[in-house]
């Protein structure tokens, strides 16, 4: 009996499990872990979210139906809130965005109500045309916070939130999910579509800064959405090794996949040209990849197939 009581307790007082103090633990890197986006749709909601935020958010059925096309049609949906939850009543607030390379733009809107993102044409934005709102200027940062997905979101999220709204109240949001959990607290920055994760709200702040003076903070960067997993990888390793921190210092030209291994080309605003070779395979040490994982994963993970970028 005493040793059941002595099992039972523990189960009592042991800690929750959270998928990113474990993946911090393991020194798991986050090159090359930014999702691959070039549009953005990002609708104002106060809540509640649900798990999955757009199907679960009280929104009216044709606006969940407009989303589902928009989704459908590779754009990304995100519901936004200020922190702390404004209060219905004030206005929607909606903002569309392009991260593809060479194609960087982002226009927003107040509307009289979730309704009116029903005359966004889909199409269009899939495509990449601007659905004539007003052209927006200022960086937009967007911190995950949603619990209901992920506990490590709102645990690690929403502090860093609160920080950027006292520093940049109109340009700061609580976004739903927007991927590796693992790595929050995680920050999206707009128009370029900037990953960054594992931010305590100190960080956060010099993140925010440094973007907005445009250049990024390699220690936190993930990745940049307009490229894919390798290319992203690729110019990590290219910026962190010549300390190129301004946000067009380096731009991807092309790559050429074989197997595990991809090349990528990419070319520095000095002129300077560099071929990368980037090589995926898997961690060795299968790991929960969010709070609510049922079976451990190998997650990819990238390094330079060389020594060295060659220029």
């Amino acid at each position: 009996m005493a040793c059941e009581q002595a099992v039972q307790d523990a189960a009592v007082t042991a800690e929750p499990f959270r998928c990113s103090t474990r993946s911090l633990a393991l020194g798991e890197e986050m090159t090359g872990t930014a999702s691959h986006v070039h549009r953005w749709l990002l609708l104002e909601h106060p809540g509640p979210w649900g798990r999955n935020a757009l199907a679960d958010s009280r929104l009216p059925p044709a606006v969940c139906l407009r989303l589902r096309d928009f989704t459908l049609a590779g754009v990304r949906c995100l519901l936004i809130r200020r922190h702390g939850r404004t209060p219905p009543g004030g206005g929607t607030r909606v903002v569309v965005a392009s991260t593809a390379p060479g194609d960087t733009w982002m226009e927003g809107a107040d509307l009289a109500g979730p309704e009116a993102l029903l005359d966004i044409e889909v199409e269009g934005l899939r495509r990449g045309r601007r659905p004539g709102l007003v052209p927006m200027t200022d960086p937009v940062y967007l911190v995950c916070t949603h619990g209901r997905h992920d506990a490590c979101c709102a645990e690690r999220g929403r502090p860093l939130a609160a920080t950027l709204a006292v520093e940049y109240p109109d340009q700061t949001w609580e976004c739903s999910h927007i991927g590796g959990d693992r790595f929050a607290a995680n920050l999206v920055c707009l128009p370029h579509g900037i990953y960054y994760g594992r931010l305590t709200p100190s960080a956060g702040l010099e993140v925010a800064a440094a973007y907005a003076d445009g250049r990024l903070d390699l220690d936190h960067l993930r990745g940049r959405s307009g490229y894919a997993f390798a290319a992203q990888a690729a110019e990590t390793f290219v910026r962190r090794r010549f300390a190129l921190t301004g946000i067009d210092d380096v731009r991807a030209l092309g790559q050429r996949p074989d197997g595990d291994v991809t090349e990528v080309r990419l070319a520095a605003r000095d002129g300077e040209r560099y071929t990368v070779r980037v090589r995926r395979d898997a961690a060795e040490q299968a790991r929960l990849l969010t709070c609510h994982a049922q079976h451990p994963a190998h997650p990819p993970r990238f390094q330079l197939s060389a020594d060295a970028p060659e220029s």
